[in-house]
């Protein structure tokens, strides 16, 4: 989440009580996620497998729980809890915002868009020209939609991240302050959910068009062109190539990256990276004609064993 504009570490420090070590007047810009970060932002860390990671990622401020040694040109905040902490840091600067009609007064709505009976748009949403909006479609706050988009009935564009923390007999919720962001000519089936990203955008890429119930998570970055048939389901913080199609109830876990013009055939599970330009069969998935090699392997299995037996 990048802010309006730069905040002074002193004054951030000063939101959540918290010492720092930096110069008070070092500058902020927004708030990230480990594997989002970017020179300005910051971002936090509550355990000692990832302090490293932290301390030496693009981050220049680290909300951390330990003291450790400043490294040059950062800025550090100790806390301790710093999940607690940043979910109170997001909280300031993003606060849940009630609207209180179909249609909030600070949503924007371009030239020639319909807007069907029964949507909610929400805070601070734009929305491009020539789009349509079928109805009882939800797009929550802060959601960019671009030009010539089309959104069929009862799709929710914007919910919150599925992310939580499990710490002494309760489920912490991490606090959603990201985006949606959908491109030009994009098409959302009916009944598909896209989750906002935890700090960051989701994104959606020009062309590309989604069947009936499909779910994208949090923070995952789908390319143009790409098809995706029905009950496909994609991971939070994955990366889909240009030209990729998943085919009906495909599967897609966390932090994979699919390659561009892939095709991944009906029922498979995704466990990890694809290269672009395969076939992919399977779960896990694997190069389809492997995979078709196996099932005619297996399905010898009884006659080999009738034979040796």
């Amino acid at each position: 989440m990048k802010l309006e504009s730069y905040y002074k570490l002193k004054d951030i420090a000063g939101l959540i009580n918290a010492e720092f070590d930096g110069d008070p007047d070092f500058e902020i810009s927004g708030f990230n996620e480990i594997h989002m970060v970017e020179p300005g932002d910051l971002t936090f860390v509550d355990h000692p497998k990832y302090y490293d990671k932290a301390i030496n990622s693009r981050a220049t401020t680290i909300l951390i729980n330990k003291k450790v040694k400043k490294p040059s040109g950062k800025a550090l905040i100790f806390s301790n809890d710093p999940f607690v902490d940043f979910n109170k840091l997001t909280n300031h600067f993003r606060p849940f915002e009630k609207c209180l009609k179909a249609v909030s007064s600070s949503a924007s709505i371009g030239e020639d868009t319909i807007i069907q009976p029964g949507v909610f748009i929400g805070n601070h949403v734009k929305i491009g020209k020539n789009c349509i909006i079928h109805a009882n479609v939800s797009i929550y706050d802060h959601c960019i939609i671009g030009d010539n988009v089309i959104i069929h009935s009862n799709s929710v564009i914007g919910a919150d991240a599925f992310y939580f923390q499990k710490r002494n007999n309760k489920t912490l919720k991490f606090h959603s302050c990201g985006r949606v962001v959908i491109k030009d000519n994009v098409e959302i089936g009916g009944c598909c959910t896209i989750d906002k990203g935890v700090t960051g955008d989701t994104i959606i890429g020009e062309y590309t068009k989604f069947d009936n119930h499909i779910q994208i998570g949090h923070d995952t970055v789908i390319g143009r062109y790409c098809l995706f048939a029905s009950n496909s389901a994609i991971a939070g913080v994955s990366e889909i190539k240009d030209n990729v199609i998943l085919w009906g109830q495909v599967g897609v876990i966390k932090e994979v990256v699919i390659g561009e013009g892939a095709v991944v055939l009906a029922g498979s599970g995704v466990s990890k990276s694809l290269e672009g330009n395969k076939v992919y069969f399977g779960s896990p998935a694997d190069e389809a004609k492997k995979k078709w090699r196996e099932l005619v392997c297996l399905r010898k299995l009884p006659e080999i064993y009738k034979k040796l037996n």
